[in-house]
């Protein structure tokens, strides 16, 4: 197929998610020129990461924009609560926080996108190219010099300094730079569902863990975010024993929900998330960078990943908006990125699988009553100790803070 377009710019970004859409703003406010590719018509997808944690907020605060995102809906959790059988406790305290937000946002991701392209498309030098797929990159020799895009009209050539990978853990641009990915494993998957949430239900977001099931459940206001924590492969299995089976093990882990499990009422109404983590060994090539989910699938444990994926894009920014705007971008360069991130990566994943191999692994696995972990336990004697995790979840292991000034 001929090329019906050709553009260029000073850097490409693939996917229009957070990493890659806080990434475009930054730039473009730096003077930059930037193109985003977002292969979907908008930003409606549904089960997607929707939590924003005091440290994404304080970003928007120091860009100016944290005042305007408060006035969209979102649902403020100051505590993550958690049930081990029948032993109830508060996992984490985000009041606590030297932050101006000392709570999670939960607001639904396209809100938050959306909020963000709102912003970036202020900036000249922002260009966001909605229903352009990323399916090959361009290479000049050793060095990566664009890539192509499937659009309705035909495919469409962009030639840029940077390409920046951003396209989530499916990420084509990863996969078309033959990088090597290192798996670490997850034992398990998401079912993820929604049920109509009643007044008299619980007010927080809670973690529901019993013998051989687990379920998270994220207040929406009118409904619950849900997901079943399944081990990996299992759900086959799952479907053929039937919904009314699956239904009472919804019941059975979170019995407030019982009169409304017969709500799913059909497998179309349950999505699977297949649980990766991984990471890319080297980040980078000449004339291209991975961040996010691209460079790191997380698990979903914590939320975290959307925000680790936005601390990657103010690093990133910070590091190469004056060498973009040069044309000075050099693989050591690149290279810095790299470094700046992998040490909060790495710690954020070896928590992860900590958690997941030690605890989740005990839950899903076991077929009589739980016993409550020793941790749980001195988070309910020590209310000071629910700071710890409130600092990991809501700060991460590195805050980056936005050094890039805006372009006048």
């Amino acid at each position: 197929m001929e090329n019906l377009e050709q553009l260029h710019t000073t850097c490409c970004i693939a996917g229009g998610g957070p990493a890659g859409m806080m990434l475009g703003l930054l730039l473009a406010r730096a003077g930059v020129d930037v193109i985003v590719l977002e292969k979907h018509a908008d930003f409606f997808r549904d089960f997607r990461g929707d939590t924003i944690h005091p440290s994404t907020m304080e970003v928007l605060h120091e860009l100016g924009m944290l005042d305007d995102f408060l006035k969209l809906p979102y649902q403020k959790a100051e505590q993550i609560q958690g049930t081990i059988g029948d032993f109830k406790f508060i996992a984490a305290d985000f009041t606590h926080l030297p932050v101006r937000c000392k709570f999670i946002a939960l607001i639904p991701q396209w809100d938050f996108l959306a909020f963000i392209a709102s912003h970036a498309k202020k900036y000249p030098t922002f260009h966001l190219k909605l229903e352009h797929e990323v399916t090959d990159l361009i290479w000049e020799g050793e060095r990566v010099a664009g890539v192509r895009a499937k659009t309705k009209q035909g495919t469409v050539e962009i030639r840029a300094d940077l390409v920046v990978g951003a396209d989530g853990r499916g990420s084509c641009v990863r996969e078309q730079s033959h990088l090597k990915v290192t798996d670490f494993g997850a034992p398990f998957d998401v079912l993820w569902m929604r049920i109509s949430r009643d007044a008299n239900d619980p007010v927080q977001s809670l973690g529901n863990f019993q013998s051989g099931r687990a379920l998270i459940t994220i207040n929406r206001k009118d409904y619950w975010q849900c997901g079943f924590l399944i081990p990996k492969g299992m759900l086959e299995p799952i479907k053929q024993k039937g919904l009314a089976a699956f239904q009472e093990d919804i019941a059975q882990t979170a019995p407030f929900l019982r009169e409304r499990v017969g709500e799913l009422d059909s497998w179309d109404k349950i999505k699977l998330l297949t649980v990766q983590v991984n990471r890319l060994d080297r980040w980078h090539l000449p004339g291209l960078l991975c961040i996010g989910d691209a460079a790191h699938a997380m698990s979903p444990m914590g939320g975290v990943g959307i925000n680790l994926a936005i601390q990657d894009a103010v690093a990133t920014a910070n590091i190469l908006a004056a060498p973009l705007r040069d044309k000075e971008v050099t693989e050591e360069t690149l290279a810095r990125v790299q470094q700046r991130r992998t040490w909060p990566t790495q710690m954020t994943q070896r928590l992860q699988i900590f958690m997941q191999n030690v605890f989740l692994l005990h839950v899903l696995d076991s077929n009589q009553k739980i016993s409550t972990p020793l941790f749980p336990k001195l988070l309910a004697r020590f209310p000071i100790l629910r700071r710890i995790p409130a600092r990991v979840i809501g700060m991460g292991f590195r805050p980056e803070h936005v050094h890039t000034p805006e372009a006048r």
